[in-house]
């Protein structure tokens, strides 16, 4: 009776795993496409800058959630012994040391983004800027973390989420990066029709908002905390 208890419990523990993985992997994918599509300016007027901000604020939420709930579920399971040190300090698993030591450092990334973004007032916004790209690479470490350590790699239907994720990815960078580019363009443009026009004055810039996104009509987003958007430079 106590060996099928335990078997049963061992079972759930690794369906929880599994799920809460996953689940992870789909919500930090949506929040790091809307931060690389905040970045490039990606809005209309049926999807207005507000809009945005709560989905990513939201996503963000429920990514946490998820990832506690899989770090949790990771460090009770008796089958394969992870232990909360190994979820904390990468490569000291036992159990598949690069793939899981990977999710260690993707654990280790978002921690030191959400830290660095409560403490944004303390340590200035070019710290907190460069310690906000950390969460980028977070993405690419926590997809390796799902194909390698993840049992249910090689399945179709995991596959076939890895590519969607990838793709979405993919797809918000290249349009992060030709807005970046369309950017440089127009001010190297504005800057030459102004030394152009003798007494001409150079345009102020309008103040940028604390994350340094602006709408279409050059201004930033609402105030979100900043505990909940720390992904998206």
């Amino acid at each position: 009776m106590l060996a099928a208890t335990s078997t049963t419990m061992t079972e759930a523990v690794w369906y929880m795993i599994r799920a809460t993985g996953v689940v992870s992997l789909v919500l930090l994918t949506v929040t790091t496409v809307l931060g690389l599509l905040s970045a490039a300016r990606a809005r209309t007027p049926r999807w207005p800058s507000f809009a945005q901000v709560e989905l990513h604020k939201r996503a963000t939420m429920l990514a946490l959630v998820f990832l506690g709930l899989h770090i949790v579920a990771s460090v009770m399971d008796t089958y394969v012994h992870v232990g909360l040190v190994s979820v904390i300090v990468p490569f000291t698993s036992s159990f598949k040391p690069l793939w899981t030591g990977l999710g260690a450092v993707a654990v280790d990334l978002l921690a030191a983004v959400a830290i660095s973004s409560a403490l944004r007032r303390r340590i200035g916004p070019r710290a907190w800027r460069g310690l906000h790209w950390l969460a980028y690479a977070c993405w690419p470490v926590a997809m390796a973390h799902a194909l390698g350590a993840g049992t249910d790699a090689g399945q179709l239907w995991m596959d076939a989420i890895a590519a969607a994720c990838t793709i979405a990815v993919v797809t918000a960078l290249t349009w992060r990066v030709g807005d970046h580019r369309t950017t440089r363009e127009e001010a190297v443009a504005v800057g030459a029709s102004t030394r152009a026009v003798p007494g001409r004055h150079r345009p102020v810039a309008r103040p940028m908002a604390d994350d340094g996104h602006r709408d279409v009509h050059g201004r930033g987003p609402e105030p979100v905390s900043a505990f909940y958007k720390f992904i998206g430079k």
